[in-house]
């Protein structure tokens, strides 16, 4: 019994790997570079990208907000924290800005 392989196009595989050997032994791999400056930005610089907060803010969260209102919820109190809701224009409390927080949640410390 005899069993022959006929392959062809082998070269062009081949001619492939070995243009590719080429490419790569003339290109500088990173570990070859001479040098690599890295800028260390300056103090001042530092400074006017990442400026320094002047006080710390006492934000209102929705999560701060939302807290608030389901403990006075749990504490029975469902039908004024919806009439507050309500008082701000809107119909859940994610319907009211961000920027109303903090006087929703005061008047709700008043419940």
């Amino acid at each position: 019994m005899k069993i022959e392989i006929d392959v062809k196009g082998l070269d062009v595989v081949v001619a492939a790997f070995n243009n590719l050997a080429n490419v790569l032994s003339a290109t500088r791999l990173p570990s070859e570079i001479d040098s690599v400056k890295e800028e260390v930005p300056s103090e001042k610089q530092h400074e006017k990208e990442n400026p320094k907060p002047k006080a710390i803010q006492n934000v209102t969260t929705l999560e701060k907000v939302r807290a608030k209102l389901a403990a006075l919820s749990q504490d029975g109190k469902q039908a004024q924290v919806k009439a507050l809701i309500t008082e701000f224009g809107a119909k859940k409390l994610s319907d009211i800005p961000a920027g109303k927080y903090a006087e929703l949640l005061k008047k709700a410390e008043e419940l």
